[in-house]
């Protein structure tokens, strides 16, 4: 088995971990925040570690670190089965107000989230 699907999978359990917290602490009746919070939060740091990779001509990370960090943490981290899965609870009870505010909210803030981490990812002095 290569490294790379090694660092890929702990890189995995890692953010799936993380992410089941974020549910556990931030997930309420109302909005499932954590998820929002882990998708939004994600989003800003893979465009915080792509833009800092692509500032460098020659790449700053290695692609080992790039299956770790951007495929496993950050993958594992920001998913959006469980999105999915939210927005469909929210159809069923028939929370269209919510339904569309949720997914509106997160898919605007992670594209804005990744556009703002790429922008400053590239910024940085080092």
């Amino acid at each position: 088995m290569k490294l790379e699907t090694i660092l890929v999978f702990l890189g995995g359990g890692i953010g799936s971990l993380m992410r089941y917290g974020f549910g556990l602490l931030f997930n309420k009746d109302t909005i499932p925040y954590g998820t929002l919070t882990s998708n939004i939060l994600g989003s800003l740091l893979i465009g915080l570690f792509f833009g800092y990779h692509f500032k460098h001509a020659a790449h700053f990370f290695s692609q080992n670190q790039i299956a770790f960090f951007a495929v496993g943490i950050l993958g594992g981290f920001t998913t959006f089965s469980s999105f999915m899965y939210e927005n469909l609870q929210f159809l069923y009870n028939e929370q269209y107000f919510r339904f569309i505010g949720y997914s509106l909210l997160t898919l605007f803030l992670g594209f804005l989230m990744v556009g703002i981490g790429y922008y400053f990812g590239k910024m940085l002095p080092f």
